[in-house]
């Protein structure tokens, strides 16, 4: 007889997941009401997806993970299709400079979003087939860098900088609990910073922003702009904050406030306590799979949770760095909390995953 699901994170998904649809709605009510008259328009559009996603999510939760395992495969062909797909002029939307979107009437999909979890689908099945090859860099590990490489290049086609870096360090993350020599990711490493350097140099608009980061106030009305409102949002929260959509930086000095920058009116709104909500959240996700990986009686199931967890732990972590200043800007939204559809549907599809796997091992 099969176990129930892992109630507890199901749970805690679902909680969060609504304070974040609130903090949309405090975020961007003021914006919508000037843009669309309509000051619920975001959250609307949330909402339905946030109800779709947990739809899907359950639904997931039945599938059996040896599903994932058989169409690996397929599933990484056809992100690969769509990603090519999107490069194409009159197929993919340009939004931001980027394209990287399929338009669908007034909803937009991302499919970098669901390479991500294809290719942590596909290299988890990959690193529990391979255990002996991995021990030479040549036949085992070097192989699917070509397949990771490749994917890479087509994000950084859109551009896509900070998805790409969301795949590569969750990725990089697997293989190296897979028990690849250690000297292998100094290699890397370096070789990731000449690549970085290089990505750099190739695209004025990333300089721009590593001068914003390093002196915001440089170009306060330009490519500093974002970050110093953000900063001028978290500083003034406290401890217990403004008060819950008192956010002063969310009338139209915050670009967008309800995307990328959604944690500093969290910050300004809640303060202190906000802050620690939500990394506590982020955590809790992360402690509560990573049991269940350790639990798992097979290696693809191990790989798995712990790929699909340590990626919504790595996107939140470099969405929160670039928040409060820490690292440049990447365009990485903050996971069950920014708006956008494709990365809810994504997120609580992983989520799916995962609580599969809690109820069959």
């Amino acid at each position: 007889m099969k176990k129930s699901f892992d109630k507890i994170l199901f749970f805690t998904v679902i909680i969060i997941g609504i304070f974040g649809i609130i903090m949309i709605y405090s975020a961007s009510s003021i914006w919508a009401e000037y843009k669309f008259h309509d000051s619920f328009h975001f959250i609307k559009s949330q909402s339905i997806f946030f109800i779709i996603g947990l739809i899907l999510c359950i639904i997931i939760s039945k599938i059996d993970v040896k599903f994932w395992f058989q169409n690996a495969n397929k599933i990484l062909f056809l992100c690969f299709l769509l990603l090519v797909l999107v490069l194409i002029p009159g197929i993919g939307t340009i939004r931001n400079g980027s394209r990287s979107w399929f338009g669908i009437g007034g909803l937009g999909i991302q499919p970098s979003e669901f390479a991500k979890v294809g290719l942590i689908i596909f290299v988890s099945k990959y690193l529990s087939q391979n255990r002996k090859e991995l021990r030479s860099i040549k036949k085992g590990v070097f192989p699917i860098l070509c397949v990771i490489g490749l994917f890479f290049i087509l994000i950084m086609l859109e551009p896509d900088f900070g998805t790409a870096m969301v795949i590569t360090l969750t990725l990089i993350s697997l293989i190296f609990i897979s028990g690849v020599k250690i000297s292998f990711f100094i290699k890397v490493g370096f070789l990731g910073l000449l690549g970085i350097v290089g990505l750099i140099i190739v695209a004025p608009y990333r300089m721009a922003r590593i001068i914003s980061f390093l002196n915001p106030w440089s170009d306060p009305l330009g490519s500093g702009f974002q970050i110093i409102q953000s900063l001028y949002a978290i500083g003034p929260g406290g401890l217990l904050g403004q008060g819950f959509l008192n956010s002063h930086q969310k009338h139209f000095y915050l670009p967008e406030p309800q995307t990328d920058f959604i944690f500093s009116i969290i910050s300004e709104e809640f303060g202190f306590l906000g802050v620690l909500i939500v990394v506590s959240f982020f955590f809790f996700l992360f402690y509560r799979s990573l049991k269940i990986s350790l639990r798992s009686s097979d290696l693809f199931s191990k790989f798995l949770v712990f790929g699909l967890s340590i990626e919504i732990l790595i996107q939140a972590t470099l969405n929160l760095c670039v928040v409060i200043g820490l690292i440049p800007v990447t365009g990485v939204t903050l996971p069950f909390f920014s708006y956008g559809g494709s990365s809810l549907l994504v997120s609580l599809a992983s989520i799916g995953i995962i609580l599969n796997v809690s109820r069959n091992h």
